[in-house]
């Protein structure tokens, strides 16, 4: 063994080698990271709503230059919500109701103010919302409302103010840190309540409130005075179905929690991860191609002394075991560089979607782990078969 490992040595190439540790090392981390960053990145588009179920969908008609042209509304006539209703993809079906008020809020975080606007709300039936009945009720003498905010609200909080102001990034673990402040006003009455964050939602565009308290606030500050709704909530059996877009297409309505081209961003995803991988594991055939010809070339220039080893009585085996070795031992420092990368890149893509979704699950690292693993048991298993026919094909030479 020490003869051979003395022979190697003296034809070791430096740029050789390090120029395949530099190739595999790129690879395999090109790799990995896109198969981490699909599985960290994939919740933020197929994470359930925590408050409507996965089988509801937000319906509003088109909004545009026609429709101001025509003099056409964008709310919906009863007509229209019956004809909707008797289609066969809707299992039930509700419209929103909305505040005929004006509301005045104020929300801050540890005593910081965070937004002090006019504000509106809206509801649906308690039915459709998929939340613990005890939080979500409101009855007449009550001053706290519950309400959920839209998690647009919760991105611009973290992304923008939390960071300038130098506040506590929040989850829907900490909505408790939220003080909203309601003052409504209307029909000769005034009241301050206190808003109760539940949660948030992505697929709301307004805060929502128990239809109890729309009901009592609307007769309260507006004398019952109520408007044409202009968003419609259904429950459908397969989300998926075409009949609903080709509906949709006809009637002019659309989708706003967009869960269609969320099925096509997934989609996308797949695509570009794929081909990022691709590129990644022809780089790392390519530095497989080049350890291989460093191999070759060593073997080659060692292959006279290597024959007179096998012909004083050394094995095949013995005699490829240091190139096996060596190869071994840089697919393994090449699998622990392109880990430890991962994980210092991986540590700040990953800040970034946690601020777009704070409540995300962080995946673990060992698919990828077991991943590189796999990759590396595969190279270096190919590595020791060929080594091991070259070395064979001097020891037959001998004969």
């Amino acid at each position: 063994m020490n003869i051979v490992w003395k022979l190697l040595r003296q034809h070791i190439s430096i740029p050789q080698f390090g120029g395949f540790i530099f190739a595999n090392l790129f690879g395999m981390l090109i790799v990995l990271l896109g198969y981490q960053f699909y599985q960290d990145v994939l919740p933020i588009f197929t994470g359930k709503d925590s408050f409507m179920k996965q089988g509801y969908l937000i319906v509003s008609k088109k909004v545009g230059t026609a429709n101001t042209i025509s003099g056409r509304t964008n709310a919906f006539s009863n007509d229209e919500i019956d004809e909707l209703s008797s289609q066969k993809f809707v299992t039930k079906i509700a419209t929103f109701t909305s505040t005929s008020y004006k509301v005045q809020a104020t929300m801050s975080v540890n005593g910081v103010g965070i937004a002090n606007t006019e504000m509106f709300f809206e509801s649906i039936p308690d039915d459709f919302v998929d939340t613990d009945k005890e939080l979500w009720k409101f009855k007449e003498g009550d001053h706290e409302v519950p309400i959920i905010l839209p998690r647009a609200y919760l991105t611009m909080y973290n992304f923008g103010f939390a960071q300038s102001h130098n506040l506590p990034k929040l989850s829907e673990g900490l909505v408790s840190m939220i003080d909203f402040q309601l003052f409504i006003q209307g029909n000769q009455h005034a009241e301050k309540f206190k808003g109760k964050v539940i949660g948030f939602s992505n697929r709301l565009t307004s805060i929502l409130v128990p239809q109890s308290f729309m009901d009592w606030s609307n007769n309260y500050f507006s004398s019952g005075q109520t408007f044409s709704p202009t968003r419609a909530i259904i429950e459908v059996g397969n989300p998926s179905d075409m009949a609903i877009s080709k509906y949709f297409d006809k009637k002019g309505y659309e989708l706003e929690d967009d869960k269609l081209n969320s099925e096509k961003s997934i989609y996308f995803l797949k695509i570009v991860v794929s081909m990022v991988m691709i590129v990644g594991f022809i780089i790392s055939v390519l530095s497989f191609y080049i350890l291989m010809l460093s191999v070759y070339l060593l073997v080659q220039k060692n292959s006279e002394k290597l024959e007179n080893l096998l012909l004083i009585g050394f094995s095949p085996n013995a005699v490829a075991r240091p190139y096996q070795l060596l190869t071994l031992g840089l697919n393994f420092f090449v699998l622990i560089i392109s880990l430890i990368l991962l994980f210092i890149v991986r540590s700040y893509y990953m800040d970034v979607i946690q601020l777009l979704q704070p409540d995300i699950n962080d995946s673990s690292l060992l698919p990828s782990i077991m991943l590189g693993g796999i990759l590396f048991i595969f190279v270096s298993v190919l590595n020791i078969i060929v080594i091991r026919r070259k070395i064979l094909r001097i020891w037959h030479r001998k004969d």
